[in-house]
């Protein structure tokens, strides 16, 4: 059975979350590391694709340019 893609979506959000600040993850990186947990079976491109849409089109992760795209948190309010 598919990993329903909010799961996918909360999941990436908790990796992104534990790499902040120590790695910078780019969309392959996150599809990678879902299809590592779950399996080719379980877990597809097409799905990590529109978990990452849900992260990006809620507001929880940003897409940033540092020489590359990168998925990150967004800058936490007040902080310079």
């Amino acid at each position: 059975m598919a990993v329903p893609i909010e799961t996918l979506a909360e999941e990436m959000y908790q990796y992104v979350s534990d790499c902040a600040g120590k790695k910078n993850l780019k969309a392959g990186d996150l599809t990678k590391e879902m299809i590592a947990r779950h399996g080719d079976a379980e877990c597809g491109k097409d799905d990590c694709k529109k978990a990452i849409r849900i992260l990006i089109d809620s507001g929880r992760c940003i897409y940033s340019y540092l020489g590359g795209s990168y998925i990150q948190l967004p800058p936490k309010e007040g902080v310079e």
